[in-house]
């Protein structure tokens, strides 16, 4: 197991080297920039002062602003430069915030990692009984309704569910029962201990429901495929034939053998906080990852946008191997090679 784990420590050196590599890359090709946005920014105040409008940027002018950002240098050295400050632990300064980039992300990391830990722990809390349910009810009305409902769950995405609830359930264009945004109302400070706890809760119902849709329809619908393959196979019908009840050869035998797929999704638990939830925290207004990503993409701040990629990739490569160990936690048959 040893062997096998520094193995896979070591291929996410070349990992992350080749995923920010093509994105630094991507980004080359993306219109505007910091510099054009400075630009704009100097014309938009040389207007408000009433100078001329049209009046253009010195190339002089432009070699400063150029060089400020670090847009004197071809990409490649650039991309150089940036990798020598990542590996001295330094994700450079964000443009938009004037704040070094990781300071900006810590400062959302907490918010994301609640959403996203929260929706995976309820969604598996949900779906493993559902979908135990579900497959000892095959066929039947519970089935079926309950089969429309995650399907439906699955084709919509999180971020359109997020829409149509606000609609009806927010806002009061039907119903008011739950606040349009944000993570806590104007006055959550001067609740008492219970009002702050009610105020949290009413703030979180509509976007965990958002973030669950589609991983609740996937892992009840996985758990309850896999546990009818397992009760399918002979050693069901053989622990049955023993004596033991149809219920008891399930909890004995077969669910923790139906278990085993639903382990490789806990490797979730360390990119959840990303998945989805960039539409999703635009939606609702939640000062978190996704809606940092999607501003830093939106104000061209590059150097967040990598440091985000950079993390996410980071994350989503440990809970791979996270999900490998959890295969030999669930299915001790399993060995690592």
């Amino acid at each position: 197991m040893t062997a096998y784990l520094i193995r896979r420590l070591l291929l996410v050196i070349p990992t992350l080297l080749g995923i920010t590599v093509a994105c630094f890359t991507l980004i080359q090709f993306v219109p505007g920039g910091p510099v054009e946005e400075m630009i704009a920014k100097i014309k938009r105040v040389g207007q408000d002062r009433g100078m001329d409008a049209s009046r253009t940027i010195s190339p002089r002018e432009l070699a400063n602003i150029k060089a400020y950002y670090g847009f004197d240098k071809p990409a490649p050295v650039r991309y150089v430069r940036w990798l020598g400050r990542v590996l001295h632990f330094d994700l450079g300064n964000s443009y938009a915030y004037n704040q070094p980039v990781w300071d900006v992300i810590k400062s959302k990391f907490p918010v994301s990692l609640f959403f996203g830990v929260t929706s995976l722990i309820l969604s598996y809390a949900v779906c493993i009984p559902l979908g135990l349910a579900k497959a000892m009810r095959q066929g039947s009305v519970f089935d079926t309704v309950t089969s429309v409902i995650t399907f439906a769950g699955y084709v919509i995405p999180g971020y359109a569910l997020g829409v149509l609830l606000l609609i009806f359930l927010a806002g009061g264009s039907y119903l008011d029962f739950f606040p349009l945004g944000g993570l806590v109302s104007d006055e959550f400070e001067s609740l008492g201990f219970w009002g702050k706890a009610g105020d949290l809760v009413m703030h979180m119902t509509l976007p965990l429901a958002c973030y669950m849709a589609s991983e609740f329809a996937f892992l009840t619908q996985l758990m309850k495929n896999t546990l009818l393959d397992e009760i399918s196979r002979d050693y069901m019908r053989t622990a049955v034939t023993k004596g033991l009840s149809f219920r008891q050869a399930i909890w004995r035998h077969a669910l923790r053998n139906a278990l085993v797929p639903l382990a490789t999704r806990a490797g979730e638990a360390f990119t959840v906080m990303f998945a989805g939830s960039l539409l999703i925290e635009k939606v609702f207004d939640i000062d978190g990852m996704g809606l940092l990503f999607y501003d830093s993409i939106v104000n061209r701040d590059y150097n967040v946008v990598m440091g985000l990629i950079l993390l996410m990739s980071f994350m989503g490569l440990l809970g791979r191997l996270f999900s490998d160990f959890m295969y030999v936690a669930v299915d001790p048959r399993i060995r690592f090679q």
